[in-house]
C-alpha cells in the first residue's frame, strides 16, 4: 500500500458552551476547564508529530471541536500563531474551523481572519427558534445572521453552514422554510445532514423511554429529497452524500477523508491517519494535557491492513458523487484492481441498480451540475444514493485479511 506524507491536519479543539441533546463529540463545557493550559499541550503535541512524522506541505486544516470559537481573541490568536509556526502552510491552503453562531465577534473574527482561517462551517442547523431550543442549541436564528454579517465585514467569502433534518417534531413544511432561508444567504457551500440518535446523548435516554417524537422514515426520506432537489434547482453541486457546493467550493479537507488519504490528527479524542497507522488520542482534557506535555497522547492505535484500507476506500470513495477511480484503487494498491478485489461485491450492486460502472472515457456533468472526473470506475445511481447504507456496507469485513496484505 502506497500512501504520501500527510497533507491534511485537523486539530481538535474540545470545548463548548453547552452540550447538545444530539452530541456525542468529545466535548466539555467551557467554564473552568484549563484552556491556557490545553494549548500549551496542544503546541507540544504538534512538536511531537512532526518529530515522529515531517510534514512536507500542508494543504488543508481544518479546526473542530466542541467550538473552536469559544477561544478569546488572545487564546485564538496565540493558537493560530502555532499552526502557522510549526506547520508548513502556504498560500493555497484551505483552513477552516467550525463556528458556532453567536460566539463570533467582530474582534475574533479578526484575529481569525488575521491568523490565516479562510474558510468557515457554522452550525446553523435550523432557522427554527423553537426546534433549535428542542435540541439543545443556545444560538437563535438571529445569532446566525449577526455572525455571517460580522464575518463578511471581516473579510470572510468562503462560508458554509451546517442545517439538520430527521429532527424531533420537524415538519417537511420546517425545513423547506429552513433551506429558503439558507439559500436566501448565497453561501457557497452547505452540509446537510439527517439526526442519528447517538449512545451517552440525552436524545438517546429520550429515545430508550420512548419520549423522542421523530419524524417517520418515509418523512426522513421526503426531507432528503426535498433538500436535494432544492440545492440542486439552486445551482449547487451534490458532490458528496450530505454536502452541496458551488463550483470550487468543496470542502478539500473532507475530500481527504472521502479519498481515503491520510491526515495528521491532534487534540483531545482526534483521530489521525498516518504512515498506515490509525490512532485515537486520549480523550479528557487534563489527561491529555498531561500525557502531551510527556509523549504522544495517545489512547488507542492499530496498524491498518491492505485488506481494511481496500475496504475503506471504497465505502467512504463511494459516498462522494464522483465516485472511485480504478487508478487512484491502483495508485494506493499497487498490483491490485477494484474489479480483482471486489468483483464479487460489484456484481450484484450493479444488477440491483444501485452502482453504475464509469467507462474510460466517460464524463462532464452528472444530474445537478456535479463534475464527473474521466477514467474508469464506479458511481452510485440515484437509487444508490437513497440506499447508500447498504452499498457502503457490502465492502466491509469482507476480505480475508490473511490473502491481502
Amino acid at each position: 500500500m502506497v500512501q504520501h506524507a500527510p497533507r491534511a491536519l485537523y486539530i481538535h479543539i474540545p470545548f463548548c458552551t453547552n452540550k447538545c441533546h444530539y452530541c456525542d463529540f468529545n466535548s466539555y463545557i467551557l467554564k473552568g476547564q484549563p484552556v491556557d493550559e490545553y494549548l500549551t499541550a496542544l503546541e507540544k503535541e504538534m512538536e511531537l508529530t512532526l518529530a515522529q512524522t515531517p510534514a512536507q506541505r500542508i494543504d488543508t486544516v481544518f479546526v473542530g471541536g466542541g467550538t473552536p470559537t469559544v477561544l478569546t481573541p488572545p487564546q485564538m490568536e496565540r493558537f493560530l500563531a502555532a499552526v502557522r509556526k510549526h506547520w508548513p502552510l502556504h498560500e493555497g491552503t484551505e483552513f477552516t474551523m467550525e463556528a458556532n453562531p453567536g460566539t463570533t465577534d467582530p474582534d475574533k473574527l479578526a484575529v481569525m481572519f488575521a491568523g490565516g482561517v479562510n474558510r468557515l462551517s457554522f452550525g446553523v442547523q435550523s432557522f427554527d427558534n423553537g426546534l433549535l431550543e428542542r435540541i439543545g442549541r443556545i444560538h437563535n436564528v438571529d445569532d446566525v445572521y449577526r455572525s455571517l454579517e460580522n464575518a463578511r465585514a471581516a473579510g470572510f467569502t468562503n462560508m458554509s453552514i451546517d442545517l439538520m433534518f430527521g429532527l424531533p417534531k420537524q415538519t417537511v413544511a420546517m425545513l423547506s422554510d429552513s433551506v429558503d432561508k439558507a439559500l436566501a444567504l448565497n453561501l457557497p457551500h452547505y452540509s446537510l445532514y439527517s439526526l442519528k440518535v447517538e449512545e451517552n446523548t440525552l436524545f438517546h435516554h429520550m429515545y430508550e423511554r420512548n419520549e423522542l417524537p421523530l419524524p417517520t422514515e418515509d418523512e426522513d426520506l421526503e426531507m432528503y429529497l426535498h433538500l436535494i432537489g432544492r440545492l440542486q434547482e439552486a445551482g449547487y453541486e451534490h458532490y458528496e452524500i450530505s454536502n452541496f457546493a458551488k463550483p470550487g467550493y468543496e470542502s478539500k479537507h473532507n475530500s481527504t477523508y472521502w479519498r481515503n488519504e491520510p491526515y495528521y490528527g491532534l487534540g483531545a479524542g482526534a483521530h489521525g491517519y498516518l504512515k498506515r497507522h490509525r490512532h485515537v488520542n486520549i480523550k479528557g482534557v487534563q489527561a491529555y494535557i498531561d500525557s502531551a506535555l510527556q509523549q504522544l497522547p495517545r489512547l488507542s492505535g492499530e496498524t491498518i491492513s491492505e485488506a481494511e484500507a481496500m475496504e475503506d476506500f471504497m465505502m467512504v470513495g463511494l459516498r462522494l458523487m464522483d465516485g472511485v477511480r480504478c487508478a487512484d484503487f491502483e495508485r494506493q494498491f499497487p498490483g491490485h484492481t477494484i474489479e480483482e478485489v471486489f468483483g464479487e461485491q460489484l456484481e450484484p450492486l450493479l444488477q440491483e441498480g444501485l452502482l453504475l460502472q464509469l467507462d474510460e472515457g466517460e464524463h462532464g456533468l452528472l444530474p445537478g451540475g456535479t463534475l464527473l472526473r474521466p477514467g474508469r470506475g464506479y458511481r452510485l445511481t440515484p437509487q444508490g444514493v437513497l440506499l447508500g447504507n447498504e452499498v457502503f456496507g457490502a465492502f466491509i469485513g469482507v476480505l480475508d485479511k490473511a490473502v491481502i496484505s
